[in-house]
């Protein structure tokens, strides 16, 4: 099969995360294919609407999950609105799986702290969730997760779950003026919330995604807590469009993004041409 072509994979469900974000349980069309398909926590694949076109985001669900992948995504250009008409039973292509991984294995024993805003949970929820099925082989796990508005916050049903767990510390934020009237949760921007709650840097790593201008004011925040460079990791899915490193809209400097990354430690993002700048 040439690397261009999709293979077909068919929505088993699709949930409404907000009111533009969607996420769909995918199974391969071949049951043979799906037995045999395998991926690592942080590698994305390309979904296309089949006659529309194709769109790179990860793969949000964890390879423990053996008998389906989920996809969140949100509708902005051609492809995600194609794609957020599909429904449950249509089929659709994937290409995949591509880039590198949350090097899972290096963080047995470690505390693991999650500093996250809006859509960008999807991209962690995969590690976070396979942090969770070996639960036994982690430290500490905190979340720190906040969104616009509390309807702009994806996987409100998990995100209950992790809260009643007893072994997830998880903080839910808002930013001023986005709660409503049944909100349990804190309100302020992430940054804010993560400098007033301090969470130790002692034996943890920290993983951030985000909008940028987030990133850009949690990272001095993470630093004076403790957490050195090569101890944060964030992801630059953003930047992804073939997969492959043939089309170069990912390269940074002599850096393909779909090939080397899109995981990387603030250490690394700091050699890019880029600089701190993601």
């Amino acid at each position: 099969m040439s690397l261009y072509t999709p293979r077909l994979m068919r929505i088993e469900e699709v949930r409404r995360e907000t009111p533009d974000v969607k996420t769909f349980k995918l199974r391969f069309l071949d049951a043979a294919e799906q037995e045999r398909f395998t991926f690592a926590a942080g590698q994305f694949g390309l979904y296309s609407a089949l006659g529309e076109g194709e769109s790179t985001f990860c793969i949000a669900s964890p390879p423990t999950w053996k008998d389906r992948i989920e996809c969140t995504f949100r509708a902005v250009g051609k492809v995600t609105h194609a794609l957020a008409h599909r429904e449950a039973g249509d089929l659709i292509g994937f290409r995949g799986p591509y880039g590198n991984s949350f090097p899972i294995e290096s963080y047995r024993g470690k505390n693991l702290l999650f500093v996250i805003g809006g859509i960008a949970l999807p991209p962690l929820r995969c590690l976070i969730w396979n942090c969770l099925d070996r639960r036994d082989e982690f430290g500490d796990i905190r979340i720190l997760y906040g969104a616009r508005t509390v309807s702009d916050l994806v996987y409100k049903d998990e995100l209950a779950a992790w809260e009643a767990r007893p072994d997830v510390e998880l903080v839910t934020t808002v930013d001023p003026g986005g709660e409503t009237p049944d909100w349990k949760g804190k309100s302020g921007f992430v940054p804010t919330v993560l400098d007033q709650w301090a969470p130790s840097s002692e034996n943890t790593l920290a993983f951030v995604c985000g909008p940028p201008v987030m990133i850009r004011f949690s990272m001095p925040i993470l630093e004076k807590l403790g957490f050195t460079p090569e101890r944060i990791t964030s992801t630059l899915e953003n930047r992804m469009k073939c997969g492959v490193g043939k089309c170069g809209r990912c390269n940074i400097g002599d850096t393909y993004v779909c090939k080397e990354g899109p995981v990387f430690t603030a250490a690394e993002m700091a050699r890019l041409p880029m600089g701190s700048d993601y």
